[in-house]
């Protein structure tokens, strides 16, 4: 796909300028020239139709032609998932389908039960945000999917806005009884589930409990089954 990414800063004028990894994938790997045209996009929803002007060993300046629509427009729903830190490539799929199914912003979240240790979820943020860009330059997202940095259970619930929502295996509404609402944050739980101080907790902090009505789902299955149903009832998903 000849489609590129450039924060805000990189736009002057009638030009905008590539980074050292977007130059590379342009020039390396899709062997595009100068002359050809591209598209790039400034992670805040916006994005052009452009002229390769210039092809360097650390940049590429291309000329604005014209902005354009972008061909997966913002969700209506600003839906917040807060999902509990999976090992290795399991976490990856979840920011990956997260940004697919227009999540806004995404928590990565330590439980009682996680099993990931804390110094592990330190080194990767960064692979993450690779994930989170690829997965826009592949869906056609303009925007770019927040991803907050991992966040204890207890400074989540401080943290939460709009409607509520902690998904949990048992004892919960089902997902008629959620209330609709243009912001919403969901949480969901480790492999291990939930302990039930923690659930009370979600509770005394304005969550609504929510099942999905008896099925057991994997950690990583049931948080883009929860952003996927959340965005056809509330969102765009029709």
């Amino acid at each position: 796909m000849r489609r590129f990414y450039a924060p805000p800063e990189n736009f002057r004028d009638k030009a905008v300028f590539l980074s050292v990894e977007e130059t590379r994938h342009l020039r390396d790997v899709l062997r595009l020239r100068e002359g050809e045209t591209a598209q790039v996009f400034d992670g805040n929803g916006r994005e052009f139709s452009c002229r390769i002007e210039k092809i360097e060993k650390s940049n590429t300046v291309l000329e604005i032609l014209q902005e354009i629509a972008p061909t997966a427009t913002a969700s209506n729903l600003c839906l917040t998932l807060a999902a509990a830190l999976l090992k290795g490539e399991k976490f990856d799929l979840v920011i990956q389908k997260a940004v697919e199914l227009g999540v806004s912003k995404f928590i990565p979240v330590t439980t009682k039960r996680t099993d990931v240790k804390p110094k592990d979820s330190d080194k990767r943020p960064a692979r993450w945000q690779k994930i989170a860009l690829e997965a826009a330059k592949q869906c056609g997202r303009a925007d770019l999917m927040k991803i907050a940095k991992p966040a204890g259970f207890e400074q989540l619930l401080s943290i939460a806005e709009g409607t509520k929502i902690l998904f949990a295996e048992k004892d919960g509404d089902g997902f008629s009884k959620i209330q609709k609402d243009k912001k919403i944050t969901a949480v969901v739980g480790p492999e291990g589930g939930w302990e039930d101080s923690e659930i009370e907790a979600a509770k005394n902090s304005g969550f609504q409990i929510v099942t999905f009505g008896g099925r057991i789902l994997r950690a990583e299955t049931a948080a883009i089954s929860i952003a996927a149903i959340l965005q056809h009832r509330f969102g765009d998903v029709s």
